[in-house]
């Protein structure tokens, strides 16, 4: 004959907590995370950018390209060089029209600015703009 205290041991080890729907849960709200997120798209160099009074918020969807202090012309991490941008241009605006932006250094002389604006506007380019910062 068992004992009271067996009796109510047997019957506790009958209660488990199911884990499938937290499992469920979590997975669920994973890929909602997933799916939801926004990555931005940036041109993989650090530049130092001029300050402007009436700089705005531009389309996340342009094409960055960065020009570094030393003169490199960059795209998607890549350094593609001023003869580079207009076929990296014409290239991106077959799928869509987008708008160019170019992330200048301070320190970059205006003449390899000039030729990359005029490359990325000879690809086709409807709007090309200049990266600032608001004071």
């Amino acid at each position: 004959m068992p004992s009271r205290l067996q009796r109510r041991l047997e019957s506790q080890n009958n209660h488990t907590i199911d884990m499938s729907p937290l499992l469920d849960v979590v997975f669920i709200l994973l890929i909602f995370f997933i799916v939801s997120t926004v990555f931005v798209k940036e041109t993989g160099v650090e530049v130092e950018k001029p300050q402007a009074i009436s700089a705005q918020q531009l389309d996340q969807m342009a094409i960055l390209l960065a020009i570094t202090r030393t003169g490199e012309v960059v795209y998607d991490g890549a350094n593609i060089g001023v003869s580079g941008v207009r076929s990296t241009v014409e290239q991106l605006l077959l799928k869509d029209d987008r708008p160019v932006v170019v992330q200048v250094d301070k320190a970059v002389r205006s003449e390899l600015l000039v030729e990359v604006i005029d490359e990325a506007k000879l690809a086709g380019a409807s709007a090309v703009n200049i990266a600032t910062l608001k004071p």
